[in-house]
């Protein structure tokens, strides 16, 4: 009954959504349709999410493992629910999401963030019931480069999702992984500023940092 009330929730909100395409922006339905056409592939590795993700070179950063960029740079929850089944549709092994901060930029509420993302859980395996879903906590943000105002002061709904999530994630049996304790400044709750040029997005740090975290449930 729980899977039929969730895939009746999405179809709704699919509905709705599919009407507004156009508004996930140009750059949002290049880079689908490019997923779109490309082959499923056995035993992948998705890694999805906004431009945290859309940026990293994973293939490089994780050689030897079939690892699929399915970042998109500006990405809501919203638009990873619209495209999820392009990232189910290879049966992949296992998925890392990483979305967030763009909804809290726009002003979409904390708590409609998370349930969204556990939605987008939820989704996953039940389509896909093989794949391991990893939640990754959104990351911190730093204020003191004076850029991306919608989001650098957002931290403390950060905190607040992250730590439903992590509960969340312990009662259902999903993966959650704590990217934000380790990316943060030893004095505060903002981004480290060796992981970043602009308060947001990572440099080369950030991103050897990330893959030291994630390498564990990667090799397993």
């Amino acid at each position: 009954m729980k899977k039929i009330i969730l895939n009746l929730v999405l179809l709704f909100f699919l509905f709705i959504v599919s009407a507004q395409e156009n508004e996930f922006g140009t750059y949002y339905n290049q880079r689908l349709s490019l997923f779109r056409s490309l082959p499923d592939e056995p035993n992948e590795i998705i890694m999805l999410g906004n431009s945290i993700t859309d940026g990293g070179e994973w293939s490089e950063l994780l050689p030897g493992y079939n690892v699929k960029n399915r970042g998109i740079s500006g990405d809501v929850t919203a638009g990873v629910l619209y495209r999820l089944d392009e990232v189910t549709s290879g049966n992949p092994t296992k998925v890392f999401l990483l979305i967030g901060i763009n909804d809290l930029a726009r002003g979409i509420p904390a708590d409609t963030v998370f349930k969204n993302i556990c939605l987008i859980a939820e989704k996953i395996r039940a389509t896909t019931p093989g794949t391991e879903v990893y939640i990754q906590s959104i990351l911190p943000v730093n204020p003191s480069f004076k850029k991306f105002a919608g989001h650098i002061d957002k931290t403390n709904a950060v905190k607040q999702i992250n730590q439903k999530l992590k509960n969340w994630c312990s009662e259902n049996d999903v993966k959650f992984v704590n990217l934000f304790d380790a990316f943060i400044e030893s004095d505060s709750d903002y981004l480290d500023p060796e992981f970043t040029n602009d308060g947001l997005h990572l440099t080369a740090k950030g991103y050897l940092t990330w893959i030291k975290i994630i390498y564990p449930f990667i090799k397993s």
